[in-house]
């Protein structure tokens, strides 16, 4: 974050010498009541096209200090409130964007503030990262996705931030174009472009860091020609310089998050498979730091399909690891008795017990005959399956039971149902209950709240089913900070 009381005391510290009939410690006590005047008294710069900013900027010239006729303590103080104005503004904008979780969120928290800053209404921000960790993104402020495509048809090299893109010797730092339509050397399709959208000058800032390099450019766009003040430069020189290492910061988490969904996606099935008289279909949700979460459906002799949900215990790339290892054991036990729903979790207990003994993890495992739609199932530590109908919506009654790895020896009876002909049976990992942020029993009530209100066109479609129960359940999706817990749905509709 940028520190405030270090700039105020350097510009501090270099009117000491000037201040000849009052003390710097004076003026400053007289700070407050001179900005509160200088925000009722001051006008806007002429020939500057501007917006009204959320958080108002300082107007306040820098006129050096000779040009002072007299009073020159009177002039300490108001160059002092003009500083102070300034700076809390770049704070309190600096502290916003701080606040953006997301790359999106943060690209356009910067195109807003810079263009408050510099006094544009409109503009635009192309990010480029030169390692293409994500791909080429352009955002627009004041400008249809239309006008963003036009300015797009301009020549590259042309435009200013193509030219800060591309690396140019000339676009190592601010460009400004005061007067677009009166610069002879412009690109006669940038000129069209310009007189077509209505903007007549423009400001160019790189995004770049020493350790990330250059990673895009932001373009300030003015309705006539203009160009910001030398105080305007500097504070969003300073804002910009922050926003660009925030942007860094994100660019790498969002690298992360990537890397993870790919792991989970290489660990989990990536096609359903096709049984006569089921349809299937799921929905994963990774977590930023990547949980232990995971679904598994396969076919088995005679017809028959053996589902599974699971949750590894744990978080990050040693959790997802494990989660890989219990859903390929459990495939094994599945195939050699996958009729006996008990002794596949019973024989995944003792591998986990015998070569993880630190580790705990739920699981679900259900054998189901579609055709006669039959479903014997046993679980430890899991979440009851939910049934979902037009003339029913119900947990499964299971028998309470611990989760793998709990006790010396683990078992439980198994359960057996018949869904009827339409109905949906609802598998998931406490994922989904754990991210509403109710209390389990709450938690539960919501859920089944939501799988009552599938409307009947969906309910003849699993993936519509799930759909709805991810939306009703999680309204803002999943929470993009620190979370641990992934969320999982694998639904069975039962012809």
């Amino acid at each position: 974050m940028l520190d405030i009381s270090l700039l105020v005391r350097v510009h501090v510290d270099a009117l000491i010498a000037a201040q000849n009939d009052m003390g710097v410690c004076d003026a400053i006590r007289r700070i407050a009541p001179a900005r509160k005047l200088a925000a009722m008294s001051s006008l806007h710069p002429p020939k500057v096209a501007g917006i009204d900013p959320t958080v108002p900027v300082s107007t306040h010239t820098a006129a050096p200090l000779a040009e002072v006729p007299a009073a020159p303590g009177a002039f300490i103080q108001d160059r002092l409130a003009s500083w102070v104005s300034d700076l809390t503004t770049l704070h309190e904008l600096t502290e916003r964007l701080a606040g953006t979780n997301t790359l999106d969120e943060a690209l356009h928290e910067l195109l807003c503030a810079g263009a408050a800053l510099v006094g544009a209404r409109r503009g635009l921000l192309v990010l480029e990262p030169p390692d293409g960790s994500v791909p080429s993104t352009t955002i627009g402020l004041g400008l249809a996705h239309a006008e963003l495509g036009h300015i797009e048809t301009v020549p590259r090299g042309a435009t200013s931030y193509g030219r800060i893109l591309d690396g140019l010797p000339d676009a190592q730092g601010p460009l400004t174009n005061p007067d677009l339509l009166g610069d002879t050397s412009l690109d006669p399709r940038q000129r069209e472009v310009a007189a077509r959208l209505g903007y007549a000058a423009s400001y160019a800032l790189p995004l770049a860091t020493e350790a990330a390099g250059r990673l895009g450019a932001a373009v300030w766009l003015y309705d006539e020609p203009a160009e910001p003040l030398e105080r305007q430069r500097h504070l969003v020189g300073l804002y910009v310089r922050y926003a660009t290492e925030h942007l860094a910061r994100l660019l790498e988490l969002e690298r992360a998050r990537a890397a993870v969904a790919t792991v989970a996606e290489e660990l989990l099935p990536t096609r359903l498979p096709r049984i006569p008289g089921v349809r299937l279909a799921a929905r994963r949700r990774t977590a930023v730091r990547g949980g232990g979460d995971w679904f598994d459906a396969l076919p088995l002799p005679d017809s028959a399909l053996g589902l599974a949900v699971g949750s590894a215990g744990g978080s990050g790339p040693g959790a997802m690891a494990a989660m890989g290892r219990l859903r390929a054991s459990l495939r094994a036990y599945a195939v050699m008795e996958g009729e006996d729903p008990v002794a596949v979790l019973s024989d995944l207990e003792l591998l986990l017990r015998l070569t993880e003994p630190a580790r705990t993890a739920t699981a679900l495992f259900a054998y189901c005959e579609p055709a006669a739609r039959r479903i014997v199932l046993a679980g430890a530590g899991h979440a009851p399956p939910l049934v979902i109908g037009d003339r029913r919506t119900e947990f499964v009654e299971t028998t309470l039971s611990a989760p793998l790895g709990m006790l010396a020896c683990w078992e439980a009876p198994s359960v057996e149902f018949t869904p009827g002909p339409g109905e949906t049976v609802l598998f998931y990992t406490d994922g989904l209950l754990r991210r509403t942020g109710d209390t389990m029993d709450r938690a539960f009530a919501r859920l089944h709240s939501a799988a009552a209100g599938v409307s009947s066109a969906d309910r003849d479609d699993p993936g519509a089913v799930a759909d709805h129960i991810l939306r009703t359940m999680l309204p803002d999706g999943l929470d993009p900070k620190d979370s641990t817990e992934d969320v999982v749905v694998l639904a069975a509709r039962f012809d």
